[in-house]
């Protein structure tokens, strides 16, 4: 987790640093919203922006929207300025975090928005023949092309990759191509100069640039338009980019390691993925199957979800009773790893007694194997609509209200949670209150 601190933040800058750093972020800092800017204009990576309220929280994020620098904000200040805290989420921010910064909410707000994924933890033979193949293939400059289904653990391969390659002291800059707009995802990707267009205020390094030297994950590489695959191209072949408005190309040393969900042989059948690109990025193949086909790797993953989320939420860790081990080991996980980590993080926070029992590893019934049975009569003749909104005001009430806390738990986005709570106070639903107006 890379994170920017801007301002003062009434004295407790030092604090803030001091906390991110010891939940595993990477801190640097800027004294003003220009100063912060021109950082990330010259390529200095960030995952996260906690800004002073007392600066121009609107004019801060209407700037980075503006110059197209996809990075989300939450202010700080002190606890008793709710007013502040009410404008600065009114004028975008995320979350906002009351000062003095308290250990276990910024720990929690990294990982909300930590980029990171979990080291690989496995068990299954499956598992450890494609380690096998990553570990054979990372030292050498070849583009690779790691396929599977969503949640599956595609990021974790990319970066373990680069960790074992002779890149591991460069960057490693993860670029989503589904989560990026079309007409953004192009400067995202090469940069861009002054003037370039509307709103390029400044010169900006693209993702090219900021990984030189290093690996740049491109994430659901089938979702780019194919006129952008063809530039892609161009760029692997001649190891070069242009920049938007720029009047020279600029030489870049960038490993290519690509992901997709989608079966891009019929991407490429269907005409919407170039096949001269598939066969630059698939010079190896590296398919992970789902969790449901490597059940060994259950049991060991959960064991480690369980540790991670008791540390972050202060909370003893419990072993799973042998009743929730079967629940876990019955169900099909069609989230796959990002569903389970999900699953036991709820887990975690719901548990009561000295041990995580089957009734704290809440699942979606409809989608359960036949042996997993309790509470199924609960759920007849309720629709799914109805019975999400109770899963979602029940994590809330046991997030104390904590928006970003409940996004993360429920595997959702903070702005899909914020909607669905406006629609509910709207049908007249009691939704459980942000901490300090602000969450």
């Amino acid at each position: 987790m890379r994170l920017l601190l801007i301002g003062s933040m009434n004295g407790q800058i030092g604090a803030a640093s001091q906390i991110a750093i010891k939940k595993g972020g990477t801190v640097f800092y800027a004294e003003t919203i220009e100063q912060a800017l021109q950082l990330l204009r010259n390529g200095q990576s960030a995952d996260l922006i906690m800004a002073d309220v007392k600066l121009d929280i609107y004019s801060l994020i209407e700037s980075l929207k503006q110059e197209r620098i996809c990075v989300p904000v939450v202010a700080c200040g002190v606890a008793a300025d709710t007013r502040s805290a009410v404008k600065a989420i009114k004028a975008g921010a995320k979350e906002y975090i009351p000062l003095p910064p308290d250990a276990e909410l910024i720990g929690a707000i990294l990982s909300a928005f930590s980029i990171q994924t979990t080291p690989v933890i496995y068990k299954d033979k499956a598992t450890s023949k494609i380690l096998q193949l990553a570990g054979q293939v990372a030292p050498s400059t070849a583009s690779i092309l790691i396929t599977g289904e969503s949640g599956t653990g595609k990021e974790v391969i990319a970066k373990y990759i680069h960790a074992n390659s002779k890149r591991s002291t460069g960057n490693f800059v993860a670029l989503n191509c589904a989560a990026i707009p079309e007409n953004l995802l192009e400067s995202e990707l090469f940069g861009y100069e002054k003037g370039a267009f509307t709103g390029a205020v400044a010169r900006r390094i693209g993702k090219f640039e900021e990984a030189n030297g290093g690996t740049l994950l491109l994430d659901e590489i089938s979702e780019m338009d194919i006129r952008l695959q063809a530039k892609l191209l161009r760029v692997l072949q001649e190891r070069q980019i242009d920049r938007l408005g720029g009047k020279k190309p600029v030489n870049v040393d960038v490993r290519i390691i690509a992901t997709s969900n989608r079966d891009i042989v019929q991407e490429v059948t269907n005409k919407t993925f170039r096949e001269d690109l598939y066969f630059r990025l698939n010079v190896v193949n590296i398919e992970l199957p789902p969790l449901r086909k490597r059940k060994d790797d259950i049991l060991p993953l959960a064991e480690y979800f369980i540790k991670k989320y008791s540390e972050m939420n202060d909370i003893a860790v419990k072993p799973l009773s042998a009743k929730a081990i079967e629940r876990l080991m019955n169900y099909n996980w069609p989230g796959n790893v990002r569903e389970l980590e999900n699953t036991l993080h709820r887990a975690v926070l719901l548990s009561v007694g000295s041990a995580i029992e089957e009734d704290a590893v809440m699942l979606p019934h409809f989608l359960e194997q036949p042996a997993v049975t309790s509470s199924k009569d609960d759920f007849v003749g309720r629709t799914v609509a109805d019975v999400e909104k109770d899963l979602i005001i029940n994590t809330l009430k046991h997030t104390l209200g904590n928006r970003t806390h409940a996004a993360h738990i429920l595997g959702i986005s903070i702005r899909t949670l914020r909607n669905k709570l406006k629609l509910y106070m709207e049908e007249g639903i009691n939704v459980p209150p942000a901490p300090n107006d602000g969450g």
